[in-house]
């Protein structure tokens, strides 16, 4: 753990903020103290994230970096917490958005929003660090990618996910329990539920998203605190809130892992190409990184030749035909309105350049 050489005592206010969770014999002072020292890194801020964010600012996590590459929009708002109509009127980034909402949460934290993609590139320039890294996307391929970078880099993280009334989370710790590619590489696990089924074909429900990160949120604080003699989990938690059942199940480490044994990090490495999918939209997202694109004289080049062409500092975003297109300051651009990867590419061309 990065900060556990430097605790210092609780000052009395802090003592009073956290006083019913340091009543609790499984965290105590002692934890709290841990709590304060430790440093997060959240990928993904939708209804997982927002969630696990607002639990663990609230509990007084030391430092939360929160990272997203996407932007709030009206159907956020029935279940990713954080965010308001304001939000998704002014297309605000969900990093950005979260980060206001958080620093008005719990001054204290160190908050830092980030409007990335997380890819092979900049993955452990994004990642390391860390005390634990939390999950909170909504693709495989993402996960698989954090999963090489905590395996790597020996940084415990919880693997979340949630679609319709479905809930999942499994903590990781490298080198002593089981990762996510002994657990659901492609070849372990087709069909397995939750692995196909997406926010976009059988939605989601709020309360799915609630209960995946409160159990998400109760295992990184047993993680940052520290109390106790207490072996890692190794427990897969499941819940389904439309009938009411849960598992509990035991995952073993695969004896020929290709990441956690053989450490082969082929996403990382960027060798397993990543198919984007982005929950809830039927849209294709293009990766222009580094362009560094002037947003507002942008805007003036496009308002002739399009329609609804608007800038908020961080993103652009204009219409052309049936196509909704968001554009970044760092060239990355998402094309609503087509799965088609070459349609969205030739549109990219034609109106931010190749």
């Amino acid at each position: 753990m990065s900060l556990r050489g430097h605790l210092k005592p609780m000052k009395p206010k802090l003592y009073e903020r956290y006083s019913r969770q340091i009543l609790f014999t499984g965290i105590g002072e002692r934890g709290q103290e841990r709590l304060l020292a430790s440093r997060v890194a959240l990928v993904g801020c939708g209804a997982l994230g927002t969630a696990i964010a607002n639990l663990l600012v609230r509990a007084g996590v030391g430092a939360l970096r929160v990272i997203d590459r996407d932007f709030v929009e009206e159907s956020n708002l029935q279940r990713q917490m954080l965010f308001e109509e304001a939000d998704a009127r002014e297309s605000f980034p969900k990093a950005v958005a979260a980060e206001r909402r958080l620093r008005a949460i719990n001054a204290g934290v160190q908050i830092e929003g980030i409007v990335a993609d997380v890819t092979p590139a900049n993955a452990e320039d994004l990642l390391a660090g860390f005390d634990l890294l939390l999950d909170g996307t909504d693709n495989f391929e993402t996960r698989f990618l954090v999963n090489d970078v905590a395996v790597k880099l020996r940084i415990p993280w919880i693997y979340s996910a949630v679609v319709a009334s479905y809930g999942v989370t499994l903590p990781i710790h490298p080198g002593r329990t089981a990762c996510l590619a002994c657990l659901a590489e492609p070849d372990k696990a087709p069909g397995a539920p939750g692995l196909e089924d997406t926010c976009d074909t059988v939605g989601v429900l709020g309360p799915a998203a609630g209960v995946a990160a409160s159990l998400a949120a109760g295992e990184a604080m047993k993680i940052l605190t520290l109390v106790g003699d207490r072996p890692p989990a190794t427990r897969l938690v499941s819940c389904d809130v439309w009938t009411g059942q849960f598992r509990s199940v035991q995952v073993v480490r695969d004896a020929n892992c290709r990441a956690c044994i053989r450490r082969e990090f082929r996403y990382l490495e960027g060798e397993a190409v990543p198919h984007i999918t982005l929950c809830g939209r039927d849209s294709v997202q293009i990766h222009e990184h580094g362009r560094a694109l002037d947003l507002v004289s942008l805007e003036k080049q496009l308002a002739p030749v399009a329609a609804n062409v608007r800038q908020n500092g961080f993103l652009l975003r204009f219409s052309v035909n049936s196509y909704e297109v968001t554009v970044f300051s760092d060239g990355r651009a998402i094309i609503k309105g087509t799965k088609d990867p070459a349609a969205a590419r030739a549109l990219y061309a034609r109106y931010l350049g190749a």
